[in-house]
């Protein structure tokens, strides 16, 4: 095989891969409102997790969609990766995100038991330490806007000095930050109930599939262009796959493990059912 055929069958693979992810990405997110929707309830749930969500895929919708479609960003990312010009985002990475964020916001309004009419525990409000996140996020990136509009050169439009790829970085930090955050609450909620009655295992085993093929196809993408700097010129790609793949293991060692016969009352236990995880602890 030559190599114009190795690379038109790499080229291939990665997109394959792109859209393999995408599905098992995508996927994730319905398990777990479909078991709301049949308990009829959210309890065993954290809302920080959806809470979380919401933001995180608004702020990858942003970036995402910043990296493939706007000319500004993308001749910034080209001046700044001469080797690698090429954004290694992809179309099937927004769409991910847009849907990820639709069916995020669909997943937090089961909370509200005017729309759905499910259960929720009266305790079961987003903690202190999530909504400093939420809101810190958004100061940070309206702050960095602001820089970037009174230092920028050529008013942010010169690449060699604070430019308006800064804002798009700093919006994908959001979803990393999230990303790292987000499932630490419901990692404490199983490991104090002793259960993963409520969140479904489903939308994990899906996760962690994604995972590893978002994976392969930024390692397949960085190889194909001869320079690694794919991989950091993509860090929430990147780093979204290894902290999901993580939090992954965890909650599959929880389910099919540590807690494989959870208690049968489980399902009646207010005190646990509303707890907010480790992050609301600050509460007490």
């Amino acid at each position: 095989m030559t190599d114009a055929e190795l690379i038109y069958l790499a080229k291939a693979v990665s997109r394959v891969l792109g859209w393999v992810y995408f599905l098992c990405w995508s996927l994730s997110f319905y398990p777990q409102p479909l078991l709301n929707w049949k308990r009829k309830s959210t309890q065993g749930l954290a809302i920080d997790f959806p809470t979380s969500n919401v933001l995180g895929f608004f702020a990858y919708t942003v970036s995402t969609a910043a990296f493939l479609y706007s000319p500004t960003i993308r001749s910034q990312y080209a001046q700044r990766h001469p080797a690698a010009p090429e954004p290694t985002v992809r179309f099937n990475d927004f769409l991910f995100a847009l849907h990820g964020c639709l069916l995020c916001i669909v997943t937090y309004s089961q909370f509200w038991p005017r729309i759905w009419g499910f259960k929720v525990g009266a305790r079961q409000k987003a903690s202190r330490p999530i909504l400093g996140i939420f809101w810190g996020s958004i100061l940070g990136v309206l702050i960095t806007i602001l820089v970037v509009a009174i230092k920028g050169k050529d008013n942010g439009n010169d690449s060699s000095g604070w430019a308006w790829i800064e804002v798009i970085y700093a919006i994908s930090y959001v979803k990393l930050v999230v990303t790292v955050v987000k499932y630490m609450p419901q990692v404490y909620v199983n490991y104090k109930r002793k259960s993963t009655v409520g969140w479904s295992i489903g939308q994990i085993l899906l996760d962690f599939s994604g995972g590893i093929f978002s994976m392969a196809q930024l390692m397949i993408d960085s190889s194909l262009q001869a320079d690694w700097s794919g991989l950091t010129g993509n860090p929430v790609k990147l780093g979204l796959s290894n902290v999901s793949i993580f939090f992954d293991i965890i909650f599959i060692t929880q389910h099919y493990i540590l807690y494989r016969a959870p208690k049968t009352a489980i399902e009646d236990d207010e005190e646990w059912q509303e707890q907010q995880g480790l992050l609301a602890q600050s509460h007490s």
